[in-house]
Order: C-alpha cells, then sequence, then structure tokens
C-alpha cells in the first residue's frame, strides 16, 4: 500500500461493505425504530435537553426484570397497536450552508470514514454534566487538572460515538465509565504520579468497584471503605452504579470482563517497562488487543437502549470483528499520541516506536508501516463485519454491527479534532 494516498484511493474491500458505518452516520431516528426504551439512572443534574419521543418509557432510578421483545431496525411493523397516520410532508426548508472542515488534520494516508459533526447540543449537554459529576460526585481531580479535564473534550468524543444513543442519559453511562478509565490509566499507570511498581495490586483493588468483593461480614466493611480512598476507585464505583441500573446482568458482566482484559494488558506494558524490555512487534499487538478500547464499543448496546444477547456476542465471529475494532482504535491512538509520547519523560510503548527498534528502520518509515497496520486492520474489521451482517440477519446483530462500526468511526474523529491534545509528526 503507498501510504500518503486518500482513503478512497487505496486498496481494500469495496467501499459498499461499509454500509454498516454509513448507517449509523444516519441512525438519528433509530429510538423510534426500536419502539422503547430501557430504563437508565437520572443524573443529578437538570433533565435532559433532549425532547423525549411520545410514549417513551422515562429513565428511572432502578431496573426491575424486563422482558424483551423484538427491538432493532426493521422491526417497527412487528407493533400489534395501530400507528397514527403520519402528518402530511411540508415543504422542504431551504439547504443549510455547508458545515465548517472538521477541527485539525486527519493523518496523511490514513484509511478511515469522516463523521458528521457531533450534535452541539449534546455535546454542551454531555460535557456540562460530566463535569459536574467529576467535581461534586466523585473529587476527580484537583483544582489544577481542570484545563486538561477540558482539553480531554470527552463530551464530543461521546457524542461522536454514539450517533443512536436515545438520549443524554443514556450517553452519559459511557461517558462515566470512559472518564474513569482514563483516571485509573493516568493515576495508576501513567501522566499523574502512575508507576508500574505495584500496579497489580492497586488494579486489582480498583476492579473490585467493578466486581464486587464478596466475603465475611467482618471484612466487607473495610473492603467496602476502601472504594472511596482514591479517585480512581472512586470514579469506577460511581460510573458502574449508574451502569448496571441500565445494563441486563448480562451487559454488566460482559464489561467487567472487558476491563479485566484491559487490566490485563496494562500490567503486560507496566513488566516490559520494569525489566526495560522492548517487545517484538508481534507480542506488542497482543499486548494491545488487551489494552485497548474494547470495553467502549462493546456497551454500544447499552448505550443505545437495546441488547445484543449474550449467546450472539459471543460468537467466535461477532468476537473477531470486536477485537478487530478494539485492535484498530487503539492503533489510531498510538499514531495520533505519537508526538505528545515522544515529548513526556521516559520511553513510551507505541507502535511506531516498536517497529523502529524492532526493524532497524528509521522514526518516518516506522511511523508510515504503523499506518500501514492500521489500515489492514480496519480493512479486515470491514470485510469481517460485512461477512457478519450478511450471515447473521438478526435485528440486534445488525444494530450491534452498525454501532461497532460507529464507535470506530467516532474514535478516529474525537483524535484528529482534538488538538488540544493531539498533533502529528512531520513525517510528510
Amino acid at each position: 500500500m503507498t501510504v500518503g494516498t486518500s482513503p478512497e484511493a487505496q486498496p481494500g474491500p469495496p467501499r459498499q461493505t461499509y454500509v454498516l458505518a454509513d448507517a449509523a452516520a444516519r441512525a438519528r431516528d433509530i429510538a423510534a425504530a426500536t419502539g422503547r426504551r430501557p430504563a437508565v439512572p437520572a443524573s443529578p443534574a437538570p433533565p435532559p435537553v433532549d425532547v423525549p419521543a411520545p410514549g417513551a418509557r422515562p429513565p428511572s432510578a432502578g431496573r426491575g426484570p424486563v422482558l424483551r421483545g423484538p427491538s432493532g431496525l426493521g422491526t417497527a411493523g412487528l407493533h400489534l397497536a395501530p400507528r397514527e397516520t403520519p402528518a402530511p410532508r411540508k415543504t422542504p426548508a431551504p439547504p443549510e450552508p455547508a458545515a465548517a472542515p472538521a477541527e485539525g488534520n486527519p493523518i496523511p494516508g490514513l484509511y478511515h470514514h469522516p463523521v458528521p459533526e457531533p450534535d452541539p447540543v449534546r455535546v454542551d449537554e454531555v460535557g456540562r454534566r460530566i463535569k459536574a459529576w467529576a467535581v461534586d460526585e466523585v473529587d476527580l481531580y484537583p483544582d489544577d487538572w481542570e484545563d486538561q479535564f477540558d482539553g480531554f473534550s470527552v463530551g464530543r468524543y461521546m457524542v461522536a460515538c454514539h450517533p443512536d444513543a436515545p438520549g443524554v442519559d443514556h450517553l452519559m453511562l459511557a461517558t462515566r465509565l470512559m472518564v474513569a478509565e482514563n483516571a485509573v490509566d493516568d493515576c495508576y499507570c501513567e501522566d499523574h504520579g502512575g508507576s508500574p511498581i505495584g500496579l497489580g495490586g492497586r488494579l486489582l483493588l480498583a476492579h473490585t468497584a467493578l466486581d464486587p468483593l464478596h466475603t465475611t461480614r467482618e471484612y466487607q466493611p473495610p473492603w467496602a471503605e476502601s472504594l472511596g480512598s482514591d479517585a480512581p476507585r472512586r470514579a469506577y464505583r460511581s460510573a458502574m452504579e449508574y451502569f448496571v441500573q441500565a445494563a441486563s446482568a448480562s451487559q454488566a458482566d460482559r464489561y467487567r470482563h472487558d476491563m479485566a482484559r484491559l487490566h490485563m494488558g496494562y500490567l503486560a506494558e507496566a513488566a516490559w517497562a520494569q525489566t526495560d524490555h522492548v517487545p517484538e512487534v508481534w507480542e506488542y499487538l497482543a499486548m494491545r488487543q488487551f489494552n485497548n478500547f474494547r470495553p467502549c464499543p462493546t456497551i454500544t448496546d447499552t448505550v443505545g437502549g437495546y441488547e445484543l444477547p449474550a449467546d450472539l456476542h459471543a460468537q467466535p465471529a461477532m468476537q473477531r470483528v470486536i477485537a478487530l475494532a478494539g485492535n484498530a482504535t487503539t492503533i489510531v491512538n498510538d499514531l495520533y499520541s505519537y508526538t505528545k509520547e515522544l515529548a513526556a519523560p521516559g520511553r513510551h510503548l507505541n507502535l511506531p516506536v516498536v517497529l523502529a527498534q524492532r526493524e532497524g528502520i528509521s522514526d518516518r518509515a516506522a511511523y508510515l508501516k504503523a499506518v500501514e497496520v492500521h489500515n489492514d486492520l480496519m480493512h479486515d474489521f470491514e470485510a469481517e463485519a460485512a461477512a457478519l451482517a450478511a450471515a447473521c440477519p438478526v435485528p440486534s446483530v445488525q444494530r450491534f454491527l452498525r454501532g461497532v462500526a460507529a464507535w470506530v468511526d467516532g474514535n478516529h474523529y474525537w483524535h484528529q479534532t482534538n488538538t488540544y491534545r493531539y498533533s502529528l509528526p512531520d513525517f510528510w
């Protein structure tokens, strides 16, 4: 593959195989197609700015057993109740001016799909609520970290990644978890006091905020008290409490499993740092399959207000699609954060660094080869997702695949546009 060409000119699957992502970008009417919304916990903040659909089930603080009927695109016609006759179509309004181009520049030659600018009303509301949660509910960061928190632009990130979320309450489920995961990474592993020394113990105790300890009455109270002892554990505990009120038992357990995968990846990278080991390229990619974004796209059904059944999620073909999506999005992070990590103290492992050292090539050649690795992963993801969609025409599977594809595209959009955090190397 020739690096530096436009995405449209690169070899790979035919463009029509990416109908999943194209559909996801137009999924604003998804709530009407499903016909219902599950309960989600109400945020302590004022009510959401979204206007609920007529007859929509309001969010609640709890969740009892739910008998789930058909859901997803294509099931709107299964409702037995008569539907209202649609109002006559209005005369179309004049076209709006073209939107301004997205901030930042995409990496030349990186295979990706642009997404529409996320709804600014939702972005602002998610941003307001997540900051209130971080400051008032979990005391996440000291005052001098506020600029970094704002610069993360998490509201824009989550709205771009979840275009089919029924409302802000649903978006907040993902947003709290994203912020909590980053607090653990920063405070335990990297920027804000993190260290590989003793990381396993810290991660294990933090994981009990997601996967509760079941112990004797004598030792339950000190464990419960420990969950408030530092910012990462407070954030994990609170974010998970909101999530389990909206998720089914299998969705919550799926998330715990994916977080255990993530923590195992953290530990592998920490072990290499302690021994000053540069892994082989394939070893690095194996670590990145665990230390990656996987927990984020795999909750797309909870955020969307429906459920991909556990047996369908566990199918090998679905697991391969999810793994490829996580791997591709994580290499995007390696590429956009490359200059940021080079400027930080110590050696940060990322794919270009490992390629340069293990294959004896220049920094530029290693970076451009990492772009090729990403593109190969993306083409495989698209081909496998399209094959699974054709082989399993179940509405929840189709919608979940669209959700994962939307997350992949939204993740690239956020990295490209977050010029507060990222800048590109001068390799072109």
